[in-house]
């Protein structure tokens, strides 16, 4: 069985990846792609956050309130027909905010962008990244996400379609052909607001992870450390009481790994939704679950588990939240030291996870602890019932189903407030949050 969907995004990414290697027989691959080999320190995390960091990017029409981008003086206008999902086309005024070009100090072959934005009524955002490749060439701009927080102007969503002789976009990440790298990258985001609206959407914060990976299939265990006989008080919530509810995010609760992870996460910082009213009475004590499946579904994807939509969904309670990838569970130990739970997504057979009960081509669930011995305590929504999600697993085995390049390479939500700083980096290596 699949925990969260038939199709899920890591088999969307793989058969990409595949694709784009296919091509490289077809298509010719730039005279300056030879490259050393890279390994799991080939990851880094960049963001724009503060006054001084948006200051250092360039403007067409958007101000900065605070630490925030907002929407300042229309430059332009979009016409916007909702890809199809329902709402009449639209013009919308807009403007546009470009970031600095940034190097992440190798050739990459993989991002995902991430932000953290308030789009009242009548607003929404896109954001787009570019980057230059390996051959001396500017790629055209990738569309990484159509987001609004709410889903009464826009249905959210990715855009297929975008692929070319750099890459493409698979759902949430961008992907590099088979011979092309990307030295640097830029972000930037649309800022949509109609006429009429009381207010303009703000972004406050624009980030994106970089890698290039190598192709393993097996990581060495990573050594027991700081947050060994450390368990966080994360709400349990169970995936599979949901089973059959709003099947029009995705079929109900099989499907809903992700949203059920970010939940419980977002509900341990003790944040919550203000009104749950709109979801059926149903047998359990979490409508919150339902709500977050219908606030981070992505329309064109057909699915609840887009990456960074789960994190702009966190973020709209105030919580700053972002997707990166890990390089070990010593890095994810960090943050459980620093009272911070990870949502990391997962894929394994049922003989690769010793008590997980099921195989899965592509899973999210939370890392709230470590045991003593250094094993991982788990928040794993596939349960018959709240009680039962919490799982212990065996350390050897989940980092070899989270960390490979041909799992997730490591991928983790990191969702905290403010009373959780963030733990210190891995000397010696990219900052990779």
């Amino acid at each position: 069985m699949s925990a969260c969907r038939m199709i899920s995004i890591a088999q969307i990414r793989n058969v990409v990846v595949a694709l784009l290697a296919l091509s490289a027989a077809v298509l010719p691959s730039p005279a300056s792609a030879a490259k050393a080999a890279p390994d799991h320190g080939n990851i880094a995390y960049h963001d724009w956050t503060s006054s001084a960091d948006f200051t250092g990017g360039s403007s067409s029409g958007v101000t900065t309130s605070g630490d925030k981008l907002a929407f300042g003086t229309a430059t332009g206008s979009q016409s916007y027909d909702d890809q199809g999902f329902g709402f009449p086309a639209t013009t919308y005024a807009t403007t546009t905010w470009t970031s600095p070009v940034h190097s992440p100090g190798f050739g990459l072959t993989e991002l995902v962008a991430s932000w953290n934005a308030d789009t009242p009524p009548g607003t929404w955002i896109e954001v787009q990244m570019r980057g230059s490749t390996n051959g001396g060439t500017l790629t055209k701009w990738y569309v990484m996400g159509r987001w609004a927080s709410g889903d009464g102007d826009i249905h959210r969503t990715s855009l297929g379609g975008q692929g070319d002789d750099d890459g493409t976009i698979a759902i949430d990440t961008f992907l590099s052909r088979k011979g092309v790298t990307l030295t640097d990258y830029q972000l930037r985001v649309v800022l949509l607001r109609l006429p009429t609206a009381a207010a303009g959407p703000t972004v406050s914060s624009l980030s994106a992870f970089a890698s290039a990976l190598p192709p393993d299939k097996k990581v060495a265990v990573s050594e027991v450390g700081a947050a060994a006989g450390i368990e966080l008080a994360v709400p349990r919530y169970s995936q599979d009481v949901h089973l059959g509810h709003y099947p029009e995010f995705d079929g109900g609760g099989e499907a809903w790994c992700s949203p059920t992870s970010t939940e419980m996460i977002v509900e341990y910082y003790g944040r919550y939704p203000a009104d749950v009213s709109w979801v059926a009475p149903q047998p359990h004590d979490s409508p919150s679950v339902d709500y977050a499946a219908r606030f981070t579904y992505d329309y064109h994807y057909e699915g609840a588990g887009n990456w960074p939509f789960n994190t702009a969904y966190a973020a709209t309670y105030g919580l700053d939240a972002f997707v990166t990838q890990l390089r070990s569970l010593a890095e994810a130990e960090r943050f459980i030291a620093a009272g911070i739970p990870l949502t990391v997504s997962v894929s394994f057979k049922s003989s690769e996870l010793d008590g997980a009960g099921y195989s899965t081509n592509g899973h999210l669930m939370n890392i709230v602890g470590f045991t003593s011995d250094g094993d991982v305590i788990a928040n794993d929504p596939v349960s018959p019932d709240n009680a039962g999600v919490r799982r212990v697993y065996d350390r050897a085995q989940f980092e070899n189903v989270w960390i490979p390049t041909s799992r997730s390479g490591g991928i983790a939500y990191v969702i905290h407030d403010a009373a959780h700083p963030l733990p210190a980096n891995v000397p010696g290596q990219p900052a990779n949050w």
